[in-house]
């Protein structure tokens, strides 16, 4: 429970919104709590079909309990994250045995991926957990539940379209032919009915009050134009996922090792997973838009694949989870290097002097590596685990005030708050512009549209107040 505690809660509130997107999602869940329209998603006022309503949803709920500017939006998010871990967990332990249960949980909840996105009020994390919560249901019925598992699975893939759009439909063709011996109870009218009761009304709701504008920009512009031109701006090479699914499971990073034994891939199951992670890899890898947050629902089929490639090792997982360990040593330059990476980009962000104290989890690796030779392999991972949650209170203990004063607008927005009606806008980028509305609530005017003494501008870095109560900037 303490390893939960730090690596989802703790310090929900360490950094303002972050980016673009934290803020203008956040924005749209918070006026749907004021505002009480639970069908439009609307951006200080404008309709905005990026996204569906789920997120917003859960943002909204914060909201209306009162939590606060940044745990409202965070909070639903790390939950959801922790009630899918407790699922996970059970689900995992009911389709293999409780060791590879074990093993899938601790590398799925201490990985920097599912941490990462824990902390971020994004869409991705709710549809992961509620796409990979399907695939674990149908996997329950596949391997001899009842037909209520698979009723189960295709509601529960219907709140991961109302997450995300319709990315998990073309996710779950694996399953189809995971299942294809089945197939009458596929087509059955049982799950068809769950899968449209849950995601039918909203989508229907937004098209009757928003008419052909929502299909038009959720539709066309976020789903076809996203996949297969640049319009959007994130293209990527080819091989872009590869290093981002090395990045995401780190410090098991090691693990993708163990997944070409044949022990793995003479399961049946293994196989289906293997197969959700290859297809999904796939499937990103073709689409000309990427971001690192895409490949989040294939994490949970990775981690079931190394949970059970560690039940079934025998020596060399040893040198695998001392490998592991070892990894961590990486954790004190980043700690360094993210505030710098996440506000100019990670070409630009310094390396730090090396330090004798980086190599301090190579102890760490050693005690991983003995309770191995001792046969106590579970009690190895649950290092691993209580290490990184250690590593996680430390990059937000020393990164954090960086990366608030650095790439947060917050420090900025406490500066004028008494003086918002005082201040302009002089051309910030966007994500700034974004983060600085979120908190102001009503948007700032552009300095070229309104005459006021004071003027945030942009330079090289962080947004600054020029004239009243700021710095002098130059004409």
């Amino acid at each position: 429970m303490a390893c939960c505690f730090f690596l989802y809660l703790f310090r929900l509130s360490g950094t303002g919104l972050l980016g673009p997107d934290e803020p203008r999602y956040a924005a749209i869940g918070r006026q749907m709590a004021w505002s009480s329209d639970w069908i439009t998603p609307r951006l200080w006022g404008r309709p905005w079909f990026e996204k569906p309503a789920l997120l917003y949803w859960m943002t909204a709920a914060g909201f209306r309990l009162g939590l606060g500017e940044e745990t409202a939006p965070r909070a639903p998010v790390a939950l959801l994250s922790l009630a899918f871990l407790a699922f996970f967990a059970w689900a995992v332990r009911r389709v293999f045995d409780g060791q590879t249960a074990g093993y899938a949980t601790a590398i799925l909840g201490a990985c920097a991926g599912w941490v990462s996105f824990s902390y971020i009020p994004s869409p991705d994390l709710p549809m992961t957990a509620f796409f990979s919560a399907a695939m674990l249901a149908g996997m329950i019925w596949r391997g001899g539940g009842s037909s209520g598992w698979l009723t189960g699975a295709a509601a529960l893939l219907g709140f991961s379209v109302l997450a995300k759009g319709l990315v998990p439909l073309a996710l779950a063709l694996p399953f189809g032919w995971y299942a294809r011996a089945r197939w009458k109870d596929l087509f059955g009218w049982r799950p068809w009915a769950a899968f449209l009761f849950v995601t039918v009304p909203w989508y229907w709701l937004c098209y009757a009050k928003n008419g052909s504008e929502f299909v038009r920009i959720f539709f066309w512009e976020h789903h076809v134009q996203r996949f297969l031109t640049p319009a959007l701006l994130h293209p990527q090479p080819g091989w872009f996922y590869l290093p981002v699914l090395a990045a995401a499971l780190f410090p098991w990073t090691p693990v993708l090792a163990l997944f070409f034994s044949r022990r793995v891939w003479r399961d049946d199951r293994c196989r289906f997973l293997l197969l959700w992670l290859g297809f999904g890899l796939l499937f990103f890898s073709k689409a000309t838009n990427k971001l690192p947050g895409y490949i989040l629902p294939l994490v949970p089929a990775a981690a079931v694949i190394g949970g059970v490639a560690l039940a079934r090792a025998r020596g060399a997982a040893r040198w695998i989870l001392a490998a592991s360990a070892a990894l961590m040593c990486l954790v004190f330059p980043l700690a360094s290097m993210l505030p710098q990476a996440l506000a100019a980009g990670l070409s630009r962000a310094s390396i730090p002097a090396w330090s004798a104290a980086w190599t301090a989890p190579l102890l760490v690796a050693a005690a991983v590596w003995y309770l191995d030779t001792r046969s106590m392999r579970s009690a190895a991972a649950l290092v691993i685990t209580a290490a990184a949650a250690a590593a996680v209170v430390y990059l937000k203990t020393v990164s954090f005030p960086q990366i608030d004063a650095m790439y947060s607008t917050r420090p900025l927005w406490r500066q004028i708050a008494a003086s918002q009606a005082e201040v302009c806008l002089d051309g910030i980028q966007r994500s700034w512009r974004y983060g600085l509305n979120y908190y102001s609530v009503e948007p700032l005017p552009d300095c070229d549209q309104v005459t006021r003494p004071a003027r945030i501008r942009q330079f090289d870095g962080p947004p600054v107040l020029c004239g009243t109560g700021g710095i002098v900037c130059p004409p």
